[in-house]
């Protein structure tokens, strides 16, 4: 059973009850599910996910679009769904939310839609793997990631391994410079580049627990402050890629882009893939790794954040 909160919401009844309680609750997207990885591998990391914010002491909620409504706490089968229909599943950001409500579409939700539906069912905490950002050549393309702009305006904590390594790193620090998005190192100075956990580019501050971090976001709430908080969490040192070689995969990635003309929203799941096809699955393996680690992170700091609130 589910309640509604409004006619275009749906929170499970777990999800709502540990909100009211004042209990950690982790979002997650589903984009990751239906066009960050293949099938099977897609379906077992979610539930993976699942079971290891559960196993550090919160709850999980993965948020999507089904049958005309936002939900909150998807469950096992309708995960499923969303790994096995894979790309054909439209993805849904924030431009795209009212059309697909209206016409009770399915979307997975990227980084921003997952932000707005975890703010709309109280949740403050967000796991995924790496926001989007400004991607290479932007100052021409003007290709930049509605994430960014929904970390400016949505407050909610998202515990990331940095933005996508195929993007313009240091484009996109600037933008959430100018956007007063603050970027936490997670235990590092350095902000890290998605498969390896040196990108060459400082982080704002270097926090280095979770009540630390919880801490800070509290205060950003107590402020009244717009937006949310990025959390930069490396990827775990034996799964890091080596630099070489994740580098050259990108760079013939972002060229075959381009020569296809492959432009918008399929560009980061056609980068993605194209990285692994050239680093022989080393980079889907990593990919897995470093999003078990964010959601592990990212449940410590919801309890801790639950505690501050106490």
């Amino acid at each position: 059973m589910n309640t509604c909160l409004n006619s275009r919401l749906r929170v499970s009844d777990e999800v709502r009850q540990a909100v009211a309680g004042n209990q950690p609750v982790v979002a997650l997207e589903s984009t990751i599910i239906s066009h960050g990885m293949p099938y099977p591998q897609n379906v077992e990391t979610a539930r993976n996910v699942e079971r290891i914010i559960r196993e550090e002491g919160a709850l999980p909620a993965t948020v999507c679009l089904l049958d005309g409504k936002l939900v909150v706490g998807a469950s096992d089968s309708e995960i499923n769904f969303f790994a096995r229909e894979g790309q054909n599943v439209r993805k849904a950001s924030r431009r795209d939310l009212a059309v697909l409500l209206s016409k009770g579409q399915c979307g997975a939700t990227t980084v921003a839609s997952t932000m707005i539906g975890a703010a709309m069912a109280g949740i403050s905490v967000f796991a995924t793997g790496g926001i989007g950002g400004v991607h290479r050549g932007a100052e021409t393309t003007m290709d930049i990631s509605a994430d960014l702009e929904e970390l400016a305006r949505t407050g909610v904590l998202v515990v990331c391994a940095g933005a996508k390594a195929i993007l313009d790193l240091g484009l996109t620090l600037e933008y959430l410079e100018t956007k007063g998005v603050p970027v936490i190192g997670y235990g590092t100075e350095e902000l890290p580049a998605f498969f390896t956990r040196k990108s060459g580019f400082g982080v704002d501050y270097r926090l280095d627990t979770p009540e630390e971090v919880a801490a800070a976001f509290a205060a950003r709430e107590e402020l009244g402050l717009q937006g949310g908080m990025l959390v930069a969490n490396p990827i775990p040192e034996e799964y890091s890629m080596d630099e070489a070689l994740i580098s050259r995969g990108i760079d013939q990635a972002v060229a075959d882009c381009r020569r296809l003309g492959i432009k918008g929203k399929a560009a980061t799941p056609y980068l993605l893939q194209r990285v692994n096809e050239l680093t022989a699955g080393k980079s889907l393996s990593s990919n897995i790794q470093l999003v078990y680690n964010n959601a592990r992170i990212a449940a410590r700091i919801a309890k801790a954040l639950c505690a501050e609130r106490t």
